[in-house]
C-alpha cells in the first residue's frame, strides 16, 4: 500500500503537483507511454549514455544542462519503475504547478465590429515604424494554434514539453480540457492578418509547457526556458506563474540565468491583486521584466434614476452580451414568473449564474441584474458555448441590489442606462509587489491588460489578465531590438523602464510603485531615448537599525550625441526620512556614470511596514519619475508559503516536501485538524532552526499517518519571537 498527499491551498489559486517528475501520459504507436522530465545529480550527458546502454527501452528525448541539470525521457510507466534504484535521479525541488489565469470578456468567434467594441487592439501600442522584423520571440505557454490564419506566417518552430515532441499545438478537446491561452498571447505579440499584433513581423517559437486545462509544472517550465535559450530566442514571454513570492524559487533562478545568457525575459506579474505581496515566481526574478496590467479607458454602463438621484454601476459578467440600451426599462424582482421586457433582479445564491440568467431570459427578461449576498462587488460568468445567454447580464453590490428591491415593492421602478468613460488605471486583479526576502520592487512596468482582443483557436476573443499585459511588452522589446540590434539586453530593458509613463490615480497622484512599477510602456519613447537608467526602481531593502543610511548607485547612460546635464528635484521633507542627492551632474555623449542616491532613515519615527514614493530626475524638458521603496523593521508579508508534498521520482517509499520561508525561524510546524470539529489530530511535520528560503526534506511512507481529509495549520515561530500561521486543506489518500 502507498499513500499520496494532495494539497488544496485555500490562500492561492495554484495547486502543488503530486509528483516530482513532470509526467504526462501520451500515445505513441497505440502504446501508452509516459513523458518524463527529471532532475539529476552530476553530468546529465553521462547519465544519458548510461540510460542508453542499460535501459534501451527508455528513449532519451533531450538533455538539459544550461539552466538546470535534467533529462527528458519517454517510455511505458512500467519501464520507468525499473529505474527507481538509480542514485543519480533526484528532485532538487518538488515541482510546483503553474497555470493560466484570465477572464473572458466575451465568447470566441469571428472578428466583428461588435467584438471590437470596448476592446483594446494590441497594435495600438505600436507607435513606431518598426514591426519586429527578424526578432525571435519564444512563447512558453499552452502551445499555440499555429494553423490560425493570423499566425501561420509568423510561426517558425517550437517544442512540446508536455508530450515531448515537436508539435506545440494547443490542447485539443480529444486530449483533455482544451486550451487557447498561448494562441491569444502569440496574437498579441505578432498576429498578422485580420488582426495585427504589436510586432507583426516577429518570428514566433512556441513551447508547450502547460497541458490540458492550462496546467504544467516548474520542471516543464524550466525545461522550456532552456530549450528556448538553446534555440536562439531574443525574447521569452512567460504569461504564467504561481503564488510563491520569493526571489530564489527555482523558476526565478532559471529565469535569471536565461537573462545572463543574453535573452530578455518578460513575465506576467500575476492576477492575485489587489493585495500587497501577491507577485509570484517567476515574476519575482530580479533580472526579468515583470509586468502589471493597465486598465485602459472603457465606456462602461451604469443605471440612473434621475428623480431619486441614484446611480448604480454595472459589472458585466464574462460571456454576457453587451449592455447597450438607449431607453429606460422597468426593474422587477424575478422569482420564476413572467418578466417580459423587464430587467430581472435576482439575488446571488447557490444556483450558478448561467442558470439564473437563462431562466430569466426564458421568462422574457430583456436583461439580468444579479446582486451580491455579501458586502462588496463581484465578477461572475454566464459562459456556455452550447446554449449561450443572449441578453446582457451584470452584477451589482448587495447595497445596490437591496436599494433596487426596496424601490420595486410598491411602485414600478424604471432605470435609464447611461455611460461613463473610465480613466487609465491599474487593473484591480493585477498582483502587487514587493518581493519578499530581497525586497525588490515589482512589477517593473505595466502594459494593457484588460479587454484585450486577440487570436484564439478558431477565431478571436477578448481576454484580460497580466497574461495579456506581458506579451505587449514582449512585442515592444521586439520593436526596440529591431531598431537597435547593437543594444544589449540591459540597454533594452533599461530604455523600456526609463521611458515608461507614470499612471496617476485620484487627485493626479501617481499610483503606488508596487502597483504600477515605472508605469506604462511607450515603445517609441524607448527607441528614441537620449538617456538610459539601468536601475531606476530603487529598492533599499529592510531597515533593521534605529538609524540607518543606505546608498544605491543609479547607473545613467547618455545615449545622445552631446553632453547632458541632469538635476534631481529636491524631495518633499518627510518625518524620519532624509535624502542626499547630487542635485546636478553632467554626462558626456556616449558615456555612463554611477550616481549615488543616499537614503537615511530614523526607524523610530516611522511606522513599521512598506514605505514608498517617487524621486524626480530632470534632463532639459524630460522628466523621469524614479520609484523608491524600503521596509521599516517588518511588514505584513507572508512568512511561509508554497507548502508542497510529493512522491520522489520512481519511488514508492520516499516522499519529499517543500516550503518557502521568508524569514529565519526557530521552528516550523504543520499540524493537522479534523475538518468538521477542528479538533487537533496530530503534528504532521516539525522543522527546527529553519533558514530563510526554500526548505526541503523527506518523509517515509510510514510517517504519513492515517489517510483522510484534514484542516492543516502551518505555524512559523520566528527568531524575533513573532508567531505567524496560515491554513490549508490536506487530503491523504491510501492507494494500492
Amino acid at each position: 500500500m502507498r499513500y499520496i498527499m494532495i494539497l488544496i491551498l485555500t490562500a492561492i489559486s495554484l495547486l502543488p503537483s503530486t509528483t516530482d517528475a513532470a509526467i504526462n501520459q501520451t500515445s505513441d504507436n497505440n502504446n501508452n507511454k509516459a513523458s518524463v522530465i527529471i532532475e539529476v545529480e552530476g553530468d546529465p550527458h553521462e547519465h544519458k549514455q548510461y540510460i542508453n546502454n542499460h535501459y534501451p527501452y527508455v528513449e532519451v528525448i533531450a538533455v538539459y544542462d544550461t539552466l538546470f541539470n535534467g533529462i527528458a525521457l519517454k517510455a511505458s510507466p512500467k519501464r520507468f519503475e525499473r529505474m527507481g534504484s538509480l542514485d543519480f535521479i533526484k528532485a532538487i525541488h518538488p515541482t510546483t504547478v503553474f497555470e493560466t489565469n484570465v477572464t473572458r470578456s466575451q465568447q470566441p468567434g469571428k472578428l466583428t465590429e461588435s467584438m471590437k467594441k470596448n476592446a483594446v487592439i494590441p497594435a495600438a501600442i505600436n507607435n513606431t515604424d518598426y514591426t519586429g522584423d527578424g526578432v525571435q520571440v519564444a512563447v512558453i505557454d499552452t502551445g499555440i494554434a499555429y494553423n490560425h490564419p493570423d499566425l501561420t506566417e509568423n510561426y517558425k518552430d517550437g517544442f512540446d514539453l508536455v508530450d515531448l515532441d515537436g508539435d506545440p499545438m494547443e490542447t485539443l478537446k480529444s486530449q483533455g480540457i482544451p486550451t487557447m491561452h498561448g494562441t491569444h498571447v502569440a496574437g498579441i505579440i505578432a498576429a498578422d492578418g485580420q488582426m495585427t499584433g504589436v510586432a507583426p513581423d516577429a518570428d514566433i517559437y512556441a513551447y508547450r509547457a502547460l497541458g490540458p486545462g492550462g496546467r504544467g509544472t516548474s520542471v516543464q517550465v524550466i525545461a522550456a526556458l532552456e530549450q528556448a535559450v538553446l534555440d536562439g530566442a531574443d525574447v521569452i514571454n512567460l504569461s504564467l506563474g504561481n503564488a510563491v513570492n520569493g526571489p530564489d524559487f527555482p523558476t526565478s533562478v532559471a529565469v535569471n540565468r536565461a537573462v545572463e545568457k543574453g535573452v530578455t525575459v518578460v513575465i506576467a506579474n500575476g492576477n492575485s491583486g489587489p493585495k500587497k505581496w501577491t507577485v509570484g515566481s517567476p515574476a519575482t526574478a530580479a533580472k526579468a521584466i515583470s509586468v502589471g496590467a493597465a486598465a485602459h479607458p472603457q465606456k462602461v454602463p451604469y443605471l440612473k434614476e434621475s428623480l431619486l438621484d441614484k446611480k448604480i454601476p454595472l459589472t458585466l459578467m464574462a460571456g454576457s452580451q453587451p449592455w447597450e440600451f438607449t431607453t429606460d426599462y422597468e426593474v422587477a424582482p424575478f422569482s420564476g414568473k413572467n418578466v417580459q421586457g423587464k430587467i430581472a433582479l435576482i439575488e446571488r445564491g447557490k444556483v450558478p449564474f448561467y442558470k439564473l440568467a437563462k431562466r430569466a431570459e426564458e421568462a422574457g427578461a430583456i436583461a439580468v441584474l444579479i446582486y451580491n449576498n455579501t458586502k462588496g462587488s463581484f465578477r461572475g460568468s454566464v459562459e456556455n458555448t452550447g446554449n449561450p445567454v443572449r441578453i446582457p447580464v451584470a452584477s451589482v453590490t448587495k447595497d445596490e441590489g437591496e436599494w433596487l428591491l426596496q424601490h420595486t415593492k410598491n411602485n414600478h421602478l424604471y432605470m435609464d442606462t447611461n455611460y461613463a468613460t473610465t480613466k487609465l488605471d491599474i487593473a484591480a486583479f493585477s498582483s502587487r509587489g514587493p518581493v519578499t526576502v530581497n525586497w525588490d520592487l515589482k512589477p517593473d512596468v505595466s502594459a494593457p491588460g484588460t479587454n484585450i482582443l486577440s487570436t484564439v483557436p478558431g477565431g478571436y476573443m477578448q481576454l484580460q489578465g497580466t497574461s495579456m499585459a506581458a506579451p505587449h511588452v514582449s512585442g515592444a522589446i521586439a520593436l526596440i531590438r529591431e531598431a537597435h540590434p547593437d543594444w544589449s539586453t540591459k540597454q533594452i530593458s533599461g530604455a523600456l523602464k526609463t521611458t515608461a509613463h507614470t499612471i496617476s490615480g485620484k487627485n493626479d497622484t501617481p499610483i503606488s510603485p508596487i502597483i504600477q512599477g515605472m508605469g506604462e510602456i511607450n515603445p517609441k519613447a524607448a527607441i528614441n531615448t537620449t538617456s538610459i537608467l539601468y536601475n531606476p526602481l530603487l529598492s533599499y531593502g529592510k531597515i533593521d537599525s534605529y538609524k540607518e543610511t543606505k546608498t544605491i548607485h543609479l547607473k545613467v547612460e547618455n545615449t545622445s550625441k552631446h553632453q547632458q546635464t541632469y538635476t534631481f528635484k529636491t524631495p518633499d521633507m518627510k518625518r524620519g526620512i532624509m535624502w542626499h542627492l547630487p542635485l546636478s551632474f553632467t554626462i558626456p555623449s556616449g558615456e555612463t556614470r554611477k550616481v549615488p542616491v543616499e537614503l537615511s532613515v530614523n526607524s523610530s519615527l516611522l511606522d513599521n511596514g512598506i514605505h514608498q514614493g517617487w524621486l524626480t530626475l530632470k534632463q532639459d524638458d524630460k522628466t523621469y519619475e524614479l520609484p523608491y521603496l524600503f521596509i521599516n523593521q517588518t511588514a505584513d508579508y507572508p512568512k511561509a508559503m508554497g507548502f508542497g508534498f510529493s512522491l520522489k521520482p520512481f519511488s514508492n517509499e520516499k516522499y519529499m516536501y517543500q516550503m518557502y520561508v521568508t524569514e529565519p525561524a526557530e521552528s516550523v510546524e504543520v499540524n493537522l485538524y479534523n475538518p468538521d470539529t477542528l479538533i487537533y489530530d496530530r503534528t504532521f511535520l516539525k522543522m527546527e532552526d529553519v533558514e530563510a528560503g526554500m526548505v526541503k526534506g523527506h518523509l517515509k511512507k510510514s510517517e504519513l499517518g492515517k489517510p483522510g481529509k484534514y484542516h492543516a495549520v502551518i505555524t512559523v515561530h520566528l527568531k524575533n519571537g513573532q508567531i505567524e500561521s496560515h491554513q490549508t486543506e490536506v487530503t491523504i489518500v491510501k492507494k494500492p
